[in-house]
């Protein structure tokens, strides 16, 4: 079944079909995925874990490549708008029209790789904070 709800409720989905077998949920590739990457984060020492924490801040504030491209493509296009109109128009409207399936595509493309990108380095942030902060709860 298709749905609109995104990837949180399809895991939510999953882990309620999955609670009869086993409520670690430890057959599930996705919560196996988190274990491993909980139990390497683990294993760092809190400095260091730190320094990956800022690293990882830098990476999801950062506005990254992608919104550069996204926002810059338009305005190159503009500046060389009478060749590019002789180009696209100069056959028909093959072109033009192959111009912009291939312009969407990639403006498609790139848009949803930029959030999950940014989805991950949220996920690993939080990670990281959890970790340091069981370890401050630990040492009081």
């Amino acid at each position: 079944m298709f749905s609109f709800r995104g990837d949180a409720h399809k895991i939510y989905l999953k882990l309620k079909n999955n609670a009869r077998k086993d409520r670690t949920f430890k057959h599930l590739k996705e919560m196996e995925e988190v274990r491993k990457i909980q139990q390497f984060y683990q294993g760092i020492d809190s400095q260091t874990l730190k320094i990956i924490y800022y690293r990882m801040l830098k990476e999801k504030n950062g506005s990254g490549i992608i919104p550069v491209l996204i926002t810059a493509i338009p305005w190159f296009l503009f500046l060389f708008s009478n060749q590019l109109q002789k180009f696209l128009f100069g056959k028909g409207y093959y072109y033009l029209i192959l111009f912009t399936i291939i312009y969407f595509f990639l403006l498609f493309f790139t848009v949803i790789l930029h959030f999950r990108e940014k989805a991950w380095a949220s996920f690993h942030i939080q990670m990281i904070c959890d970790i340091l902060e069981e370890r401050k709860e630990v040492g009081k």
